[in-house]
């Protein structure tokens, strides 16, 4: 078997946001979400696009949302690539659905609790190295959680999950090894089998079972994330190569002022004597073009008066 990659757009979207995919998606959120308790016992998918309601305001398009048990509002995204600002996304998505929830006239009580779920292929918190890390509003001092819960960030970094298909024990560890592996799997590991939810995402995954169309759009998708994560790792290379050259012309520029410093300062001392460790301070703060002024002016120095006057005559 060859199953495609849940982690592209297309692929998350079918295996977990169609209409055939409400007990898949249950029982995903239960791991990612409850630890694998069953706390939602039903759900509602829905239209994931939200239009702006005030002008101006920016579009938004989620991979994945569902009204869930206790009517909580859950929106799932799925970030292959690491772009510029996508922590900043990912906090105006949760606001604005949020904020949304209101028709004109509506009170403030029938806002409901939204719960923003992100699955990143990158180390969103490297200083962190968590599978799952949970965020919510909480009094800075003595951590005290403010009631009802009105907005929570879970993100869920695959490449910190580092268990083998033999180490997996709960539904949470069988879903995040689904999202990761998926696509190097050939065939349906026993023990992710047991679970029906994650064997009817299997049977969606299997590409047999698409259609041309759909395998064509797969594929596309595919191709623009490769080019887009080539384009990030060449602006990377050349980022360095151009900090490396920079740092290259620099270290000279500085080596070779360092060499002019230490000419003058040998001149002087032939000159008029040992020269006070404050004046070589300011010796060394000398623009290049002034200090060939100085060595010309050297020749001319008597004591170290003249030093003082020249370094106050041709410096603020």
């Amino acid at each position: 078997m060859t199953f495609i990659n849940p982690k592209t757009d297309f692929a998350f979207k079918k295996i977990f946001g169609s209409t055939d995919s409400k007990d898949i998606l249950i029982s995903f959120l239960n791991a990612l979400l409850y630890e694998g308790n069953s706390t939602i016992e039903d759900l509602e998918i829905i239209d994931p696009y939200l239009p702006p309601s005030i002008p101006g305001l920016k579009d938004t398009f989620l991979d994945v949302k569902a009204k869930i048990t206790g009517n909580k509002i859950v929106i799932i995204e799925m970030q292959v690539l690491n772009v510029v600002a996508f922590d900043k996304r990912v906090v105006f998505n949760a606001a604005k659905t949020f904020a949304t929830q209101l028709k004109s006239g509506e009170g403030y009580s029938r806002l409901n609790s939204v719960i923003a779920l992100t699955i990143t292929d990158f180390q969103m918190f490297p200083q962190r190295n968590k599978v799952i890390s949970r965020f919510t509003f909480a009094d800075m001092q003595d951590l005290f959680i403010y009631p009802e819960h009105p907005l929570e960030l879970v993100f869920v970094e695959l490449p910190n999950f580092q268990k083998e298909l033999n180490e997996l024990e709960s539904l949470t560890d069988k879903w995040i090894y689904f999202m990761k592996q998926t696509s190097n799997l050939d065939s349906v590991p026993e023990t992710m089998d047991e679970v029906a939810a994650i064997q009817k995402a299997f049977g969606i995954a299997n590409q047999a079972n698409l259609s041309r169309q759909e395998l064509e759009t797969l594929e596309k998708q595919q191709m623009f994330l490769e080019d887009q994560r080539g384009a990030i790792l060449k602006g990377l290379e050349q980022g360095l190569e151009q900090g490396l050259e920079q740092g290259r012309q620099q270290g000279l520029e500085q080596g070779r002022q360092e060499g002019e410093i230490g000419i003058i300062l040998r001149l002087l001392e032939r000159r008029i004597g040992a020269i006070a460790p404050e004046l070589q301070t300011r010796l060394r703060q000398l623009p290049s073009g002034q200090l060939e002024a100085l060595a010309d002016a050297v020749l001319t120095f008597t004591d170290v008066t003249d030093l003082t006057s020249w370094l106050q005559d041709n410096t603020q």
